[in-house]
């Protein structure tokens, strides 16, 4: 087999399309969209549940940024009464008496 002969072509053009398809394959199985040669999504992964999946996540989602905000909130309020003197921490705790 020459080195510019049609079948070390026909060679190259065969293993092209082959790691295509291969590629293909992966994306298809592991759940990744199918994108064409400008990136644009030609085909969604997911099944018909898909839709309902990201309504899902998306509201869990929403619930757990709140509660992380609540979170920053309590550590905000421990790290002022662990850095706070201590005789000003006992004027608020009579204040609140």
């Amino acid at each position: 087999m020459s080195w510019g002969g049609p079948g070390f072509v026909l060679a190259i053009i065969g293993l092209s399309m082959g790691a295509w398809v291969a590629t293909t394959w992966m994306r298809v199985k592991h759940g990744y969209p199918i994108t064409d040669d400008n990136g644009k999504t030609i085909h969604k992964s997911g099944g018909p549940d898909a839709e309902r999946k990201i309504e899902l996540l998306t509201s869990e989602n929403e619930r757990l940024v709140g509660q992380i905000g609540r979170l920053e909130e309590r550590i905000a309020v421990l790290e002022r009464i662990a850095t706070d003197p201590a005789e000003r921490l006992n004027r608020d705790i009579d204040a609140l008496r």
